[in-house]
């Protein structure tokens, strides 16, 4: 079912998509792909919104650096000093975070009015990223498909093909808040991706073991946080659960699975009005940061005559 939400101020229409099963109830914009909202109830039957987002149009025109539940690409995440190397070249990006090219740049795919065709079960994005979009080479067919499952579960499906040699990294950036201000956190990943100021990977792979960052076992998760977490399962073919946060106060559960080699854990440190630091939590499903700059890391390069494919899905329930 969709509805129109709003207008862009050169006339384009965005539209809203709502998905509702098994108790849950999720709507998706046509703009940025934006997650919305997502309605679950707790361990007593009561539903509310556990995504940060807006009720109108203007507030995401009005707040796109925080980038609410959209999704976000070509290139999840940061590429250093807004360039990279691929097969002898060295293609120069859009800049939009000091030197380095955040999430896509400028005019990532969040702020972007996507295609949407209704499917079984939800909804699929697709646009046309053209060659040389904020720097990157290739014309890229991108979809992002939508479905909730049997359980409410909200699985999302990238898919892309390219025409020239390009990198791809995209993920969904919703804020996640289950109910309270106490969040646990487990979460299968023993090393991470060390970083400089700048949140540039510095090549390494550090070992979680007795840091704040071993959340093997669920536990408090705290402030401070935005940094890739190295799954321990790799890269999969199917997603397979790799975290789950939990709230006491609701009695909520989000489990993350992914065919993603990492996640970035991001505490919400830096939230301005309307919202405040630390009102949520981002558990974006990506490859590394910097991957092109790091042949050492899982690579990110599509070649024409490859299908991209990747797959997450974000599961509720409660506890009692």
């Amino acid at each position: 079912m969709s509805e129109l939400f709003g207008t862009l101020s050169d006339g384009t229409p965005v539209h809203r998509w709502t998905l509702e099963r098994a108790g849950v109830r999720v709507r998706v914009l046509s703009y940025g792909g934006i997650v919305q909202s997502a309605e679950v109830p707790d361990r007593d039957g009561n539903t509310a919104d556990v995504v940060l987002g807006f009720a109108d149009l203007d507030g995401y025109v009005a707040h796109p650096e925080p980038y609410f539940g959209a999704v976000v690409g070509r290139y999840a995440n940061r590429i250093a000093g807004g360039r990279f190397p691929l097969d002898g070249r060295t293609y120069a990006l859009a800049p939009n975070e000091g030197p380095n090219t955040l999430h896509g740049g400028a005019r990532g795919f969040d702020k972007r009015v996507w295609d949407v065709a209704e499917v079984e079960g939800g909804v699929r994005l697709s646009r046309v990223s053209p060659h040389g979009e904020e720097g990157f080479p290739g014309r890229l067919e991108m979809s992002v498909t939508y479905t909730l499952d049997g359980s409410g579960a909200l699985r999302i499906v990238y898919e892309a093909v390219t025409d020239a040699p390009t990198v791809l990294n995209p993920t969904n950036h919703s804020y996640f808040n289950l109910g309270g201000s106490g969040h646990e956190l487990r979460l299968a990943a023993s090393r991470i991706t060390p970083v400089d100021a700048g949140l540039i990977p510095t090549g390494g792979l550090d070992d979680v073991t007795d840091t704040r960052f071993d959340f093997r076992r669920a536990r408090k998760v705290g402030s401070g946080y935005d940094h890739n977490f190295v799954l321990d399962k790799g890269v999969t073919d199917t997603a397979e659960e790799v975290a789950e946060l939990y709230d006491p106060a609701s009695g909520r559960v989000l489990t993350v699975a992914t065919t993603e080699p990492g996640l970035q854990l991001y505490t919400a440190d830096h939230l301005g009005e309307p919202f405040a630091p630390g009102d949520g939590i981002a558990l974006e499903t990506q490859h590394f940061p910097d991957s092109p700059n790091r042949p050492d890391f899982p690579s990110t390069v599509l070649r024409p005559g490859e299908v991209f494919r990747s797959e997450t899905v974000y599961g509720f329930s409660v506890r009692r």
